[in-house]
């Protein structure tokens, strides 16, 4: 696998992908969407998906308190049960990630990552400068992990080589004090073809994770989408010897949800993918629902909503 960065080398490499079988992708992620998890396994898979989540707000109107608060959340998602594993990051916009990152260290959380949104999300439109100016102060504000998105319109109108070279950029600005998750915006990739396309872009230029979506696009995380993803790392792995991680983002909203995408990595990726430094879901409310599915496991009936905090 010899890349050098080029247009040419990229074209060729990307235009001798196999294509997708769009009626494969949609059968095969509708049957794995089928299988069920055993009671036995069921608190394992919502602790384990609890440990996978970007716990996110991105919001004109986050404030302060809110992102402390959600901090505080993320720590200790049930405060009455510190069995309850703490989530995998905290993601927040740009200005936010000092006061996320103080936070997680003042009350035990110095583990959990703080992802920052970068490189004017969720358009992805603004020059080069701006785009690596806002990646620094992200890392210089304490940010372990940058969610970068990708120049669409750029890819989608064939200059390859530009959104190569972006994604190698940003990826210098991390060196070892961040990890890279690139964000596709599959909704607007309009085929699957383009979708694998652009995830081994991303991959080439040195992503460590791929990523679905902003969250502001629909259809955003859908299963085939995932799916196709998912054998593009499996197949990189293949050819490279690295593993390369998938975030799900947008509309993954509950317990169900997330037990249907853990199926679909533990049988696309495989069950070394099933964990979260190479598996994380990009979610809001899905929590609460893990949380409240978990009381059920454990108590035998549901709790008031009023007992999770409200987001």
């Amino acid at each position: 696998m010899i890349i050098d960065g080029s247009e040419s080398s990229l074209r060729h490499f990307l235009g001798n992908l196999p294509a997708v079988d769009q009626v494969g992708a949609d059968s095969r992620a509708a049957m794995l969407a089928t299988r069920s998890i055993k009671t036995a396994s069921k608190k394992w898979a919502i602790d384990l998906a609890i440990s996978m989540v970007d716990l996110t707000t991105l919001e004109g109107a986050d404030t302060p308190g809110k992102v402390k608060a959600l901090c505080t959340k993320a720590v200790r998602p049930d405060p009455m049960d510190s069995s309850v594993p703490s989530v995998g990051a905290v993601c927040v916009y740009n200005d936010m990630v000092k006061i996320a990152r103080t936070q997680l260290d003042a009350i035990g959380g110095g583990a959990i990552h703080v992802a920052a949104v970068t490189t004017a999300f969720p358009s992805g439109r603004a020059s080069i400068e701006v785009k690596r100016q806002d990646t620094q102060d992200a890392i210089n504000n304490g940010a372990t992990e940058i969610d970068m998105v990708i120049d669409r319109g750029a890819f989608l109108s064939g200059n390859l080589g530009k959104v190569f070279d972006e994604i190698v950029l940003i990826k210098s600005l991390c060196g070892d004090r961040a990890h890279l998750k690139v964000i596709l915006e599959t909704g607007e990739l309009v085929t699957y073809d383009n979708v694998r396309k652009a995830s081994y872009l991303a991959m080439l230029a040195g992503a460590d994770f791929i990523k679905t979506s902003t969250g502001k696009i629909a259809p955003a995380a859908t299963a085939p989408v995932v799916l196709v993803m998912l054998e593009a790392v499996r197949d990189f792995y293949q050819l490279s010897g690295r593993r390369i991680g998938v975030k799900p983002a947008g509309g993954i909203r509950n317990t169900k949800d997330a037990i249907k995408q853990l199926v679909l990595v533990n049988e696309t990726a495989g069950p070394e993918w099933l964990k979260p430094s190479l598996f994380r879901i990009g979610a809001s409310a899905l929590l609460n629902d893990l949380l409240m599915q978990r009381m059920k496991m454990r108590e035998g009936f549901y709790s008031s909503p009023n007992y999770v905090t409200l987001d």
